[in-house]
């Protein structure tokens, strides 16, 4: 059964979609299968790893609303095993859509279940807030990971997010867990991204993982071209970063690296 990973952050321009991106690219890298839900209506997740989300006809949309299974949407991407459950702006509809469904906040879930089977990871990027589609991606997931912007502004909303968290474990999904906070666009030059990792370390109240992303014009240019940062330049300190998120992801299951066929070469896993 696949671990489903939803990542959240109800602000935009964190790096969340990055991380969404990049982070399942890179736990293909290391021999897993994944599958990328694209629940933002902005489909960034969609064309980040090089879908046209324009010209693709069902979508995620069709999924949720009309309860077309996700089989039937999920596309290919450049990586071998590593597949995208893609978005459109149709998806904006779906908020006030699924208002009157019963049971609207399983829709995901349920759809879910249909390939988690067929997957080691699920990876689920939510939108920029904390409505209806990110309340589905949080029911549908084992674990929620945040992205955390180094800058001050960014922690304000920490704690209404882990609010909405705790209010979904309470009347919606008991198991939910919080996996951690991953920092996003630390850039060393400056004294402030440093205090907030520091403020982070201490009181923020689950795990900080070690690898910080930092700001590198790499991941902002790669989107552009339909490409993960694995591809677009794996030597990147973005990448390399990317990569360090998901070692310590697979440590977590207690799996040894060198059992993840870490030898694995680009060649093996692009399509």
């Amino acid at each position: 059964m696949a671990k489903v990973i939803t990542i959240v952050n109800q602000k935009g321009g964190v790096g969340k979609t990055t991380t969404a991106v990049n982070l399942g690219a890179y736990l293909n890298k290391y021999g897993r299968t994944v599958l990328l839900i694209d629940l933002d209506p902005q489909a960034n997740a969609t064309s980040g790893v090089g879908v046209d989300h324009k010209n693709i006809g069902q979508s995620i949309y069709h999924t949720l609303l009309s309860l077309m299974p996700i089989k039937d949407i999920i596309k290919e991407t450049q990586h071998s095993g590593y597949h995208v459950a893609p978005a459109t702006q149709e998806l904006a509809g779906a908020r006030v859509e699924l208002v009157d469904v019963g049971e609207r906040e399983y829709r995901l879930k349920k759809a879910i279940e249909g390939v988690r089977q067929d997957y080691q990871y699920i990876i689920i990027d939510c939108p920029p807030s904390l409505d209806l589609l990110t309340v589905n991606g949080l029911v549908a997931s084992d674990e929620v990971l945040i992205t955390i912007q180094s800058e001050y502004y960014a922690l304000e909303g920490l704690g209404q997010l882990l609010g909405t968290i705790d209010l979904v474990k309470e009347h919606l999904k008991p198991d939910l867990k919080v996996m951690g906070g991953v920092i996003t666009m630390f850039d060393k030059r400056n004294k402030l991204s440093q205090q907030v990792v520091d403020e982070l370390q201490k009181h923020f109240p689950h795990k900080i993982f070690s690898s910080i992303i930092p700001r590198n014009i790499r991941l902002t240019e790669s989107p552009s071209y339909g490409q993960t940062i694995l591809v677009y330049d794996p030597n990147s300190k973005g990448a390399l970063a990317y990569e360090g998120l998901a070692r310590e992801i697979l440590n977590l299951e207690n799996i040894p690296i060198a059992e993840i066929n870490q030898s694995k070469q680009l060649d093996d896993f692009v399509v």
